[in-house]
């Protein structure tokens, strides 16, 4: 994931900052608990494409 393109994408709900998990290849948002798949190198910033994550993963 490019970093240059971290700093410009946001969280398509809250507007918030997105974390790259590299071992998912999701793009994380902590706020809302929120997994977005990164798909043949593209983020899927979908709300209904997203996985919602387990207390033990926001952490």
């Amino acid at each position: 994931m490019d970093h240059r393109l971290l700093e410009i994408i946001a969280c398509p709900v809250c507007k918030g900052k997105l974390h790259f998990d590299k071992d998912n290849h999701e793009l994380i948002c902590k706020f809302d608990r929120l997994a977005y798949p990164i798909q043949d190198g593209i983020p899927v910033l979908l709300e209904p494409e997203a996985r919602i994550l387990s207390a033990e993963e926001v952490m």
